[in-house]
């Protein structure tokens, strides 16, 4: 598989994974509030900053029918009808300019995820290096195939799709001027359970469609994130915000800046981790190998004197015969005086 070139950025299953920080609606409707957290990803080390571009009215309708009421008890949005929880989460878009502006400016990768057409044209406008499909979208192939014409790279996220869903949303893509494609592992609950990120999907979606595969998680902490590199995801995208106690539709499921770089430095560090096969020892720990048990006197011996239990042990450090060989040299004598404290050789035992 090829690797995807993002920015300055590389992205492949053989390169620490590609951090991103979704800010969503974590602005709060704050512009000011807005570019802190690009400079708050930034300064965690992420390598890219992703909003929405979409309006209350592209997304539904303005409408008290229970229909467009979200009517969960477990949800964080209960009780709102959909036109004003996008109302109140949207970015404005007379913002994504200095949005972007900024990304740029600290060498960070800005870009979004459009929810129809005229958003892609919008953001097309700034000619932004990739695109990113929301979960809920991943069934409007006609969206997915105005954005794959872009012949921008493209991540889509598959939470709740079935395999059938996921098939229709590549092929669209691949069909309609997408090269480079990335899926990612998503559970569509807000917050998630740890116990339903079922990251086993990872090889298995990399499998089906060899393409590169990431996570979209919406889990606390970075346990969840850090499970899914050995597995293969080179994305992973957290919602962020500056401080949760501050509020805002997804602050509940969202990492603060202490939490993010912390995500950055353990998943550069879990990446590394995996290394190759590996068995006998490595260049540095070489020096290690002095301490390990082996044979040695532990009493003067004389010439000709039987080698015992009493007089030879295994012992620290590993310069002489190896303890695989204990059993054989007992009983037997010695060739030479051998001093206590000399390591055990072969030409000192007959």
């Amino acid at each position: 598989m090829n690797t995807i070139k993002i920015g300055e950025h590389v992205v492949c299953h053989n390169s620490q994974p590609f951090i991103v920080a979704e800010m969503s609606g974590n602005h709060n409707q704050s512009l000011e509030r807005a570019l802190k957290i690009v400079d708050a990803a930034a300064k965690a080390g992420c390598h890219a900053l992703k909003i929405q571009t979409y309006t209350a009215d592209t997304m539904t309708i303005d409408s008290e029918n229970s229909e467009f009421l979200i009517n969960d008890s477990d949800s964080l949005w209960n009780k709102y009808s959909l036109y004003d929880l996008y109302k109140k989460a949207y970015t404005p878009w007379d913002w994504h300019e200095l949005i972007f502006k900024r990304c740029k400016e600290l060498g960070v990768v800005g870009f979004s995820t459009p929810f129809d057409e005229t958003a892609v044209d919008f953001l097309e406008t700034f000619d932004i290096p990739i695109y990113k499909v929301a979960s809920f979208e991943i069934t409007d192939l006609p969206l997915i195939k105005k954005i794959a014409s872009t012949g921008k790279p493209l991540i889509i996220s598959t939470g709740m799709a079935t395999i059938s869903e996921i098939d229709d949303a590549v092929q669209t893509a691949k069909n309609n001027g997408c090269k480079e494609l990335i899926l990612l592992k998503c559970t569509s609950s807000y917050p998630a359970d740890h116990s339903e990120a079922n990251l086993l999907t990872i090889p298995h979606l990399q499998q089906l469609f060899d393409i590169k595969i990431g996570l979209s998680d919406h889990t606390a902490g970075i346990g969840t994130a850090l499970a899914s590199i050995p597995l293969g995801a080179c994305v992973i995208e957290k919602h962020f915000t500056l401080d949760r106690s501050d509020g805002g539709v997804d602050s509940e499921f969202s990492m603060e800046p202490a939490e993010m770089k912390m995500l950055v430095e353990e998943s550069k560090r879990a990446y590394l981790s995996l290394g190759k096969i590996q068995y006998g020892k490595t260049i540095k720990e070489s020096k290690s190998l002095r301490f390990r048990r082996s044979l040695f006197a532990v009493k003067n011996i004389q010439k000709d004197e039987i080698i015992t239990k009493d007089n030879v042990r295994r012992i620290r450090p590993g310069n002489g015969l190896p303890p695989k060989h204990y059993e054989a040299i007992l009983d037997k004598k010695a060739s030479v005086n051998i001093k206590r404290g000399t390591p055990l050789q072969w030409n000192m035992i007959y």
